[in-house]
């Protein structure tokens, strides 16, 4: 019996000529395709969508990194996060946003989903706000990482008011989002940085990398210069400027964050192919909405946004592991998004955290099947997914 896998990346002749065509060039570090990928990246989110509808242009920059976890971690930087300070996260996410907090010696501040989402809920930010006042904590709130969770945008303009009237930073993980469109713009548009990720299973991937985009020039610049170990010229300028091309000054301690070539010609053929592979997930999210709906598990509750993953809810929350292996014994891939992080050793010992504090977290996790969900499957994929979850349900 055919397996089918949680994941499959869907590659083609045109990626593969695009990554032959940088192997044949001579160049496979950050040149002409990692700046061709952040242009055309930004011209996707300013020609298409709601900022067409918009009668504010908006200036975008847009620089491309090697992984998402290292745009949360130059986003953070950038943002002057350090020692002292603390950053506000949903416990419901994956590690990258907590340890880039930690990786700079300031504190994640962790905050409840809402009662029927997986994001990050406006009331339970504004209670973490206030228990964080009461609690006369050492550490200044700074900032607040919205993770747009498995491609539903969260709801910024709530995030981005309470954000405004405390004065905090807003950073959207974008990982699970793009494209997903909202009202006022594309997720990661909406507050002062959004990082995107192009991982394997990401709707579109570079294998590994991401996408780190601000609107404002000056964190922009900061990002730029930190990616490449903080010098102020390019590899790419340094060796095609003939001018002076092997003089660089070092102006920040940086990071090797940047994107090379080889993973940003990948991305711009995925690139071009976004909406195709976003209608692509539509259609198979439907179809198992269609098949669910008057069963006894619980679809989604969002129709929209990227359809990164598909997540259904099991009733009886003691048979999740048993039905995922279950799953396994009929050939078909099943994952677990997320474990909260208030449950993992490191953040439940350093912060005295209990599982139950933070009750939805947990529950959503114990509750929770992500079913395989990649532009690819086929009909007889889908049928087979679908028969096996009504069988086991």
């Amino acid at each position: 019996m055919e397996t089918i896998p949680f994941h499959k990346p869907f590659i083609g002749k045109e990626e593969q000529e695009a990554v032959l065509r940088v192997l044949n060039s001579g160049w496979l570090t950050t040149g002409i395709e990692a700046l061709s990928f952040e242009k055309e990246f930004c011209q996707f989110l300013l020609e298409n969508g709601s900022f067409q509808k918009s009668p504010v242009t908006k200036e975008l920059f847009c620089l491309a990194v090697n992984s998402a976890t290292s745009g949360l971690h130059l986003a953070l930087e950038a943002l002057g996060i350090g020692p002292g300070d603390a950053v506000l996260l949903p416990s419901y996410t994956f590690t990258a946003c907590a340890e880039t907090i930690r990786y700079l010696g300031a504190e994640a501040v962790f905050v409840d989903i809402g009662e029927d989402s997986y994001n990050i809920n406006a009331c339970e930010l504004e209670k973490a706000i206030r228990a964080h006042t009461n609690n006369n904590s050492r550490n200044t709130l700074k900032a607040i990482i919205a993770v747009h969770f498995g491609g539903l945008p969260c709801e910024m303009t709530e995030i981005n008011s309470i954000a405004q009237s405390h004065n905090l930073a807003v950073i959207e993980d974008t990982a699970h989002a793009f494209p997903a469109e909202t009202p006022q713009g594309w997720a990661g548009t909406l507050g002062d940085i959004g990082v995107f990720s192009f991982y394997a299973t990401k709707t579109i991937t570079t294998g590994e990398g991401g996408m780190v985009l601000s609107s404002n020039a000056e964190l922009a610049r900061r990002i730029s210069l930190m990616r490449n170990h903080g010098i102020d010229r390019s590899v790419w300028n340094r060796y095609t400027d003939t001018a002076a091309s092997w003089y660089y000054e070092v102006i920040a301690p940086g990071f090797k964050y940047n994107m090379p070539d080889i993973a940003a010609a990948l991305g711009r053929v995925q690139l071009g192919r976004a909406m195709d592979l976003l209608a692509k997930r539509i259609s198979i999210a439907q179809c198992y909405d269609s098949a669910f709906k008057d069963s006894s598990v619980i679809i989604p509750p969002f129709p929209g946004g990227a359809r990164h993953l598909y997540t259904i809810r099991l009733k009886q929350t003691d048979r999740r592991d048993a039905f995922i292996e279950s799953l396994r014994s009929r050939g078909i891939g099943a994952s677990v998004h997320f474990i909260p992080l208030h449950i993992m050793p490191y953040y439940r010992e350093r912060y005295g955290l209990k599982p139950e504090d933070f009750p939805r977290s947990l529950q959503r996790y114990k509750e929770t099947v992500s079913l395989p969900l990649w532009p690819g499957m086929s009909n007889e994929q889908i049928d087979r997914v679908i028969e096996a979850v009504l069988l086991l349900k």
